[in-house]
């Protein structure tokens, strides 16, 4: 599996019950569905804009106002998220859920993006108890492990910018 949803519904239901799921029963489940997606398809397509013009693409290729257009997309769409969680500590069902997971994903992206000065407050404190959950903790250091024991890089790839190649 490869789409970033797609596997979070997958875990969900092969773990079921797990309260990372909000089931079809209960009462915030289109609420559930909605962030779910919002994180993967409204939050971080806008992201992979500026990613590739502002880092991917060689220094000539790069177009920093595309970036900026797409950086003020993304943070355009944060708007939402600061609706939501202005009553409550979770997007849904009272409790930290995949959504949490999928939202939190476009927001660990914008923080490698040197976005996170940008975000209203509302969605710093999200930011903040996402980052503090013992969870997210144990996930990095299991991550920096695989790094070490593969031998690849500890440096997440959105902190690389690529080295333009060699003119010939």
């Amino acid at each position: 599996m490869t789409e970033s949803v797609a596997i979070c519904q997958y875990l969900c239901a092969r773990a079921a019950p797990t309260s990372l799921e909000v089931r079809p029963d209960e009462a915030e489940y289109g609420a559930y569905l909605d962030h779910l997606h919002f994180g993967e398809a409204t939050l971080t397509f806008p992201q992979t804009l500026v990613l590739r013009y502002s880092r991917f693409e060689p220094t000539p290729r790069r177009i920093p106002s595309v970036a900026e257009d797409y950086t003020r997309w993304f943070l355009a769409r944060l708007r939402t998220l600061e609706t939501a969680l202005s009553t409550r500590t979770f997007l849904c069902a009272d409790r930290f859920t995949a959504a949490d997971v999928s939202v939190g994903y476009a927001l660990l992206l914008a923080r490698h993006l040197g976005l996170e000065p940008r975000w209203r407050p509302g969605i710093a404190t999200y930011w903040k108890r996402l980052e503090a959950r013992d969870g997210y903790q144990r996930a990095l250091l299991a991550q920096e492990a695989a790094a070490i024991a593969q031998g690849v890089s500890t440096v997440p790839a959105p902190d690389t910018l690529p080295e333009d190649p060699p003119v010939s």
